[in-house]
């Protein structure tokens, strides 16, 4: 089994707390990699599909993808700084929140992924999809879930 922990955050201080409540619950010692994910550039915005022409300029389109890259960059920064030690390893991941994640543990082995969840109830999450729900569900590991008071769910 490895020693690796996946701590996933989208900058949010719910994320924070999820990190170091599941860090505190887990072994010293394991490699930690801090990932995020940012959406998929999405060249039609540019270039059209089927009939209708684009939506932005190519120089809106990079400022933009840029713009995204910058606020997930932020978000890694600000939670290894708050973990206060420098053996963490970052990732940014893009793509589908549940589905980047998932793979990237695969990828690398992970021994358990750790992440919040807003608790949404099972209404408003049927409706809007839940990145937790996914990735307890499709992970190749065990994962550690907190929820907004830091308290280990799953």
């Amino acid at each position: 089994m490895s020693d690796i922990v996946v701590v996933c955050t989208d900058g949010s201080e719910l994320a924070d707390r999820a990190a170091h409540a599941g860090l505190a619950r887990l072994r010293e010692g394991a490699e930690v990699i801090v990932v995020t994910v940012v959406a998929h550039d999405d060249p039609t915005l540019v270039l059209g599909a089927g009939m209708a022409g684009g939506t932005e300029t190519p120089e809106e389109y990079e400022r933009l993808n840029a713009e995204r890259r910058a606020e997930g960059s932020a978000a890694i920064d600000r939670l290894v700084q708050g973990l206060g030690t420098s053996n963490v390893r970052t990732e940014m991941l893009t793509g589908d929140a549940g589905v980047a994640v998932c793979e990237f543990a695969a990828e690398v082995g992970a021994a358990v992924i750790v992440l919040g969840t807003r608790g949404r109830g099972g209404f408003k999450r049927a409706f809007l999809g839940s990145v937790s729900d996914y990735v307890v569900r499709n992970a190749p590991c065990s994962v550690m879930v907190t929820n907004e008071h830091g308290d280990a769910t799953g």
